[in-house]
């Protein structure tokens, strides 16, 4: 392709990649308050649209309607900004999760990932590690103790496990060879989905994804019953729906990092052997892909409304203590298994 022609197929990429990731974060909240009133026997909402469908829009018009009011002791700047930031990282990370294999559309070889980069899964971890300057500046420019709290919190929760997250990818990285989204896609051929073969890197991650996104067992940034609401008590209107925003962006992010890292991707066990088309076999990898990722994105709903939050100190320890020396363990049997089974 030249040059314009890869400009352009780049722009078609990030304008459908923006248009999904916001329409699934606005009907992300739909579906937790639909999953939430299941779990508690409730309705959820049913009013606007049929079975309550456009809450979501009814949701965002009444935040940007609303009046935006900032503290007297804010400083004013950063307290724009943070949201914006959060924002920011958790949309970018997007740009190099794959969806699914190469397609072939009107004579080109498309990818079907925003960026497809040799070092993706380092930039996934350095964008994470930026989330937490959004919500600590959040917490200190507000001006109030009970933001400041929240956000030193989050600072504290999200450095204790990006640890445990990192040397969780530490085993993928090992199997894989690469730090390239597609080639970990492509190691987990068959039944070899990095979930299978290192269960403890999994439930590791997993469990750091939860505290990494502020979710519920792990939501003590915000932690209503003592910080009021954490690092945005003090926001309203836009901004505090760029916080919103931003947390159900960084779920659907985990899940699909999750389902690229350790449920093999768009891999579907042996399709190729079925002798379907290659058109056939490209949709059913991309439906594969997006339903692994759905049933995370339920996990993530169902335990929140499953399980009670941690205290602090339970959480600190379980990070330092639990997690920190699973995910060691979890790379030193990756290591035997490429030693002994020459994988």
């Amino acid at each position: 392709m030249t040059i314009w022609e890869i400009i352009i197929v780049s722009v078609i990429k990030i304008a459908i990649a923006l248009t999904a990731l916001l329409l699934s974060v606005a009907y992300m909240v739909y579906f937790e308050r639909k999953i939430s009133a299941w779990a508690q026997n409730r309705l959820g909402p049913n009013r606007v649209g049929y079975k309550g469908l456009l809450q979501p829009f009814a949701d965002v018009f009444k935040l940007l309607f609303k009046e935006d009011i900032v503290p007297n002791a804010a400083d004013k700047t950063l307290h724009t900004m943070a949201p914006f930031i959060s924002l920011f990282v958790a949309f970018a990370t997007y740009a190099v999760v794959p969806i699914g294999p190469e397609v072939n559309l009107f004579g080109y070889q498309i990818k079907l990932v925003v960026a497809d980069v040799n070092i993706g899964i380092l930039y996934v971890l350095a964008l994470t590690s930026l989330g937490v300057y959004g919500i600590t500046l959040a917490g200190w420019s507000s001006g109030s103790k009970y933001s400041l709290l929240g956000g030193i919190r989050s600072s504290a929760q999200m450095i204790s496990y990006e640890v445990s997250m990192g040397f969780s990818i530490g085993g993928v990285l090992l199997m894989a060879g690469s730090l390239r989204p597609i080639d970990i896609v492509d190691a987990q051929y068959g039944w070899m989905w990095n979930a299978i073969v290192q269960p403890i890197g999994f439930i590791t991650f997993v469990v750091s994804a939860f505290a990494e996104t502020n979710r519920l067992p792990f939501d003590l940034p915000e932690a209503e019953p003592e910080l009021v609401g954490g690092y945005h008590t003090e926001y309203s209107s836009f901004k505090f729906a760029g916080f919103f925003l931003a947390e159900y962006a960084n779920m659907i992010i985990a899940s699909l990092l999750i389902v690229t890292l350790y449920l093999g991707g768009w891999q579907i066990p042996y399709i190729d052997k079925l002798g379907l088309s290659e058109g056939l076999t490209t949709v059913l990898q991309i439906a594969a892909f997006l339903l692994k990722t759905a049933f995370m994105l339920f996990v993530f709903i169902w335990v929140r409304w499953s399980i009670p939050r941690f205290r602090y100190d339970q959480l600190m320890n379980l990070g330092w203590k639990v997690m920190f020396p699973l995910a060691l363990l979890n790379i030193v049997w990756v290591a035997l298994l490429i030693m002994i089974f020459k994988l």
